[in-house]
């Protein structure tokens, strides 16, 4: 099976298994990670088919729609990947992205990094941009309502602090995860065309934030002139 059979194949196992997700994970935000991945790819020296494979399969089996299990979604993976006959040394590959993409593994500071790539990089980048912007505020109020969480509460701050197992187990208000996560992650960004594709969006987020709290409180907003 050639390269782009396994990319085809791949492709129609994705959109078949996240075909009722939550809008937020569901196969068109794992299209624009691989089309990010893609873009991001160009500038820098890596396996293209280990970039493609864990773009497209990065979320087959998000923990957190399956009781915060973190082993789910690599073994899905890994089965599926097998299944095609893959290259051992690819299957590890991707299996090793899609197990430290996530950010709240850097929220784990008991564990040092044990695993680094170009791959995962890219990767990492391209997943993370999709998480900031006008998309990445979309996706956060979309996983906010499926969760039915509030949307802001001035009484509840966010938590600057957090561990791992905290984020995994927040209930906070969808604006809190814009200074726990969102706003973060620009300075969290890998590669150069990362960095750069970042900064528009993190303003964007900052522009959102503003016009949000001055539509909050109207009587203290202070029009722009």
């Amino acid at each position: 099976m050639s390269n782009t059979q396994i990319v085809e194949e791949t492709i129609a196992f994705v959109k078949e298994t996240l075909q009722n997700a939550e809008g937020g994970h569901d196969w068109f935000h794992i299209k624009r990670v691989f089309q990010n991945s893609m873009l991001i790819a160009k500038d820098e020296k890596v396996d293209i088919l280990v970039v493609s494979l864990a773009a497209l399969l990065h979320d087959i089996a998000d923990a957190k729609f399956h009781n915060g299990d973190e082993t789910v979604g690599p073994q899905m993976a890994s089965d599926f990947l097998n299944s095609l006959k893959v290259k051992k040394k690819i299957v590890r590959h991707v299996i090793k992205i899609i197990e430290h993409i996530s950010f709240k593994n850097s929220l784990d500071k008991s564990k040092k990094k044990s695993f680094s790539s170009k791959e995962l990089e890219v990767v990492q980048d391209a997943d993370r941009l999709d998480a900031i912007g006008a998309i990445g505020i979309a996706r956060a109020f979309n996983y906010g309502g499926f969760k039915n969480r509030e949307i802001y509460n001035p009484d509840i701050a966010p938590n600057l602090k957090l561990s791992k197992e905290a984020y995994k187990n927040s209930t906070a208000p969808t604006i809190n995860h814009f200074y726990e996560k969102l706003l973060l992650l620009k300075d969290k960004m890998n590669t150069p065309t990362g960095k750069k594709l970042a900064e528009s969006r993190h303003q964007f987020m900052l522009d959102y934030l503003e016009q949000f709290y001055a539509e909050w409180n109207p009587l203290i907003a202070k029009p722009k002139q």
